[in-house]
């Protein structure tokens, strides 16, 4: 996969149940927050877990790839991977999510007919630890593309990731978590 983007924009708590997990609201416009583009690997690359973390979460979640022009080129499986607790230590989420290797994407980028009422899961070590569908997001993908774009301009390849489902959970070195998503494939990283 092959892939240049000048930014990682992430939309947080865009899932109802994830929300009611959370003990949070649900917002009334997309939460944004950015992930450096130094933090991306693909398909079968590996996660480090960061020394100054005692706590590493997953986060599946469906990633839009932009086109030209503010369009949509297609969709891919991404994993938000997060410092939980450093997430709770600091009070926001910069540290957290952006350590290198934290935004897995792939295995491939692929269009959808129907990107807001598709099957997505976490696997971990062979066991579903997400199993919704994006039918439960808040916001669909027209509103989040519609939203950021009126905040920033999206250039070709730039990735948005549009929030995760309930379920989210602790990650330990040696284990495999896969992000399956309906219609696109698997994307398979080991936690170094």
């Amino acid at each position: 996969m092959i892939i240049n983007p000048t930014k990682i924009v992430c939309v947080g708590l865009n899932y109802k149940k994830h929300a009611a997990e959370m003990g949070m609201k649900l917002p009334d416009e997309p939460i944004l927050f950015m992930k450096p583009i130094s933090s991306i690997i693909f398909d079968g690359d590996e996660i480090t877990y960061p020394a100054m973390s005692a706590q590493v979460d997953y986060e599946a979640e469906l990633a839009i790839v932009m086109g030209e022009g503010g369009s949509i080129a297609g969709f891919t499986c991404a994993n938000d991977v997060t410092a939980r607790d450093l997430q709770r230590k600091d009070g926001q989420w910069t540290r957290a999510k952006s350590f290198d290797t934290f935004c897995p994407i792939g295995p491939k980028i692929v269009p959808l007919d129907d990107p807001n009422n598709i099957g997505i899961k976490a696997i971990l070590n062979g066991t579903i630890v997400q199993d919704s569908n994006t039918s439960d997001m808040i916001f669909s993908v027209e509103e989040i593309v519609d939203f950021i774009s009126r905040v920033m301009t999206l250039n070709r390849d730039d990735i948005i990731l549009t929030g995760t489902p309930e379920g989210i959970g602790p990650m330990n070195r040696g284990d495999e978590i896969v992000i399956e998503i309906e219609g696109i494939g698997a994307l398979r990283n080991r936690v170094a």
